[in-house]
């Protein structure tokens, strides 16, 4: 993760909506795209600092810190 350019982590944006989540992210470092996922999803383990994983919950709030991956 060292690699990757700009703000790596949101630890702030637990408990907030997760689109505006999304937005905020995308704002705050313009080289990764967010995206929503459901807390409970299956994804893969490849890492890319281009990505950031916005895990929400039933209500779209945001259950753990975002982060490029």
């Amino acid at each position: 993760m060292s690699s990757c350019k700009g703000k790596k982590t949101w630890p702030e944006l637990v408990g907030v909506n997760g689109e505006a989540a999304a937005q905020i992210i995308m704002s705050e470092n313009s080289l990764v795209t967010a995206s929503t996922l459901p807390e409970d999803s299956v994804f893969t383990a490849d890492f890319r600092c281009d990505r950031v994983r916005v895990f929400v919950d039933k209500q779209d709030v945001v259950t753990r810190v975002p982060k490029i991956g």
